[in-house]
């Protein structure tokens, strides 16, 4: 699991293609009824970006930077971090309600009524307890995990203000560059998707 963030690099087509995946088992009896299993409890995001324009020369290396990510995350072997230009922020958002005795919370975000957990942190958030900046007493690690020094008082809204990213891998392990002119390439299709994995 790296730390690495997804570079960002002019080219990049307008219309980035972002998929929820959920798992269910759904089973249907002989008069028509349905039992269904939900098996996870948030999705699976994949994202798809397209290139249209690389340059790999004349002091430009977008080429280089993009095909030596790939290469070094080794395919779909590394995780990395990927900023949303989209989604990639939180203001005042709950992420537990302290109980005077659990010390770790994971950090998470709402986006459009559900709630999902985040496993990577953009710089320095900010905490609060019951509405209070906390300018310390806690850690944060690099998959998003807050551990403070001493439990949150029972009862106290927990909640952040910051940026975060995607912690994801790519789909495959093989990714297409296409050159068009000298000098010139194209990416058409850049895919990946979020690794539930960082949560172990």
């Amino acid at each position: 699991m790296s730390n690495e963030v997804f570079p960002a690099l002019p080219g990049l087509k307008w219309g980035i293609v972002k998929t929820p995946e959920w798992s269910t088992k759904v089973q249907r009896s002989a008069n028509g009824r349905e039992l269904r299993a939900a098996f996870f409890s948030y999705p699976i995001w994949h994202f798809t970006l397209s290139y249209e324009v690389l340059r790999g020369a004349n002091g430009f290396a977008e080429l280089q930077a993009l095909v030596g990510f790939f290469n070094a995350r080794q395919g779909s072997f590394d995780s990395f971090l990927y900023s949303d230009p989209s989604d990639n922020a939180v203001t005042a958002q709950a992420f537990g309600t302290g109980n005077g005795s659990t010390t770790a919370f994971q950090l998470k975000r709402t986006y459009g009524g559900a709630t999902e957990p985040i496993f990577g942190v953009n710089g320095s958030p900010s905490i609060y307890v019951g509405g209070v900046p906390q300018g310390g007493g806690y850690t944060i690690s690099s998959t998003g995990l807050v551990t403070f020094s001493a439990a949150p008082p029972a009862a106290a809204a927990l909640t952040w203000t910051g940026q975060f990213y995607f912690r994801c891998r790519f789909a495959n392990d093989q990714s297409e560059f296409e050159q068009f002119l000298r000098d010139l390439w194209q990416a058409r299709k850049v895919e990946f998707v979020t690794d539930k994995g960082a949560a172990a």
